[in-house]
């Protein structure tokens, strides 16, 4: 059965009529290799699912399991055999068309200071909730995806999480590690009272500092088209640009039913540059940046 710690969140004065999911997201990436690992429990008002996908830098796999096969307790998750957790992650399947097994081990974890959502997260009935659990952290291990070796020797790691019930209808999401640290944004189209806003959410970890952009900080965006999205806050500017689209379908959730195709790269090349009083602090280009790009423009 589904936790206790779940089912208090799928109240989240959110009505079963509308649905509900609750996921996780895990980057691992080393110099030449990424794999990310979503484990999700998703349920409409008629039926209830568990999923794990898998997404590496060539392709991607969603595979569904009943819903009673998903576990948790605290900052622990289980489905089938699959574990995952502040510790690391454990895969175990074997469907036709995809086997995967092995472990990773985490280091120590960077959270953030606070709620990235901060006072939105006391806000009800919103369409998606977003956390982050670490911007970045040591990952060591081996996973075997249909015979291939992805190897991890101190790699970095990302993790974060979603609850709600569907993905915004538009929205920007990119994340990327780079040496002096790491950084996240997130642009999405939000419904509320009958009205649609952009809301923002931005993380830049820069040598031990967190610089944050937020709606709920003043954060606006001043150019979003092709790829590329602006966000300014006082003085604070943070630009991604999206150079290569040729994200990998992912399944997302509408009514908390896993009916939607979204794509994502988990490592493209992407242009970033971040300035505080028009200094820049940031400002390169990477192949391995994750990106995914659901606007019209």
């Amino acid at each position: 059965m589904i936790s206790n710690k779940i089912s208090n969140q799928t109240s989240d004065k959110i009505s079963n009529k509308k649905g509900f999911f609750y996921g996780w997201y895990f980057k691992c990436q080393s110099d030449t290799q990424t794999l990310a690992v979503i484990p999700a429990v998703h349920r409409t008002r008629r039926t209830s699912t568990c999923s794990v996908q898998v997404i590496t830098e060539n392709k991607s796999w969603t595979v569904e399991y009943p819903a009673e096969e998903f576990r948790q307790k605290g900052r622990m998750i289980s489905i089938c055999k699959n574990r995952f957790g502040e510790r690391g992650i454990r895969l175990m399947v074997c469907v036709p068309g995809l086997t995967v097994r092995g472990k990773l081990n985490f280091g120590p974890l960077i959270p953030l200071k606070y709620d990235i959502m901060g006072p939105f997260s006391l806000v009800p009935f919103l369409e998606c909730r977003h956390s982050i659990w670490s911007m970045k952290h040591r990952v060591w291990g081996t996973v075997y995806i249909n015979g291939t070796a992805y190897s991890f020797n101190g790699a970095e790691g990302y993790w974060e999480g979603d609850r709600g019930r569907s993905f915004p209808r538009e929205y920007i999401w990119t994340q990327c590690s780079f040496p002096e640290g790491a950084l996240m944004l997130s642009v999405a189209d939000i419904p509320m009272a009958g009205f649609r806003f952009r809301g923002i959410i931005g993380i830049v970890l820069l040598e031990g500092r967190e610089y944050r952009l937020a709606t709920y900080l003043g954060a606006k965006v001043v150019e979003i088209k092709k790829g590329l999205v602006k966000v300014v806050q006082g003085g604070l500017e943070l630009e991604a640009e999206l150079m290569d689209r040729a994200g990998k379908p992912l399944k997302a959730p509408t009514g908390g039913a896993m009916v939607r195709i979204i794509h994502e790269s988990a490592a493209c090349r992407a242009k970033y540059r971040f300035r505080i009083n028009h200094c820049t602090l940031l400002d390169f280009e990477t192949d391995r940046a994750s990106f995914e790009y659901e606007y019209g423009t």
